[in-house]
């Protein structure tokens, strides 16, 4: 018997986990991951030299500083941080984010550090 194919619910995905800049996997699309994630505070600056990465805010406000300019992000919106840039994720409360990015992608990029997050962890 096939099963009958299922939407994927974000809110149901994001109540999985409370681990902040932590990102869970929700689907694939060729090389590319879908990951949720919940942030609050600041992130690492950092870089990723090969891939642009993609945030789209599910809930609350996300702001992606730059070395001279930030981002100010809504739910609703999204952003594409190009490759080699430069970039430091935060969000004054908790925020609800989708990224977009190749499989096998270091959340951190090139800094490193405690917020490293395991890779290809499924909600």
């Amino acid at each position: 018997m096939t099963t009958a194919p299922k939407p994927i619910n974000f809110a149901e995905k994001m109540a999985t986990f409370d681990a902040l800049w932590s990102p869970r996997v929700i689907a694939e699309m060729n090389d590319y991951q879908f990951k949720i994630a919940k942030v609050e505070g600041e992130f690492v600056w950092h870089q990723h030299a090969d891939t642009d990465e993609v945030f789209i805010v599910l809930d609350g406000e996300l702001t992606i500083h730059f070395r001279e300019s930030t981002v100010q992000l809504r739910a609703g919106e999204m952003y594409v941080v190009p490759r080699g840039v430069e970039h430091k994720p935060a969000a004054e409360r908790l925020c609800q984010i989708l990224l977009v990015e190749p499989r096998g992608v270091v959340n951190t990029g090139d800094a490193g550090g405690e917020l490293t997050a395991d890779r290809d962890v499924w909600a």
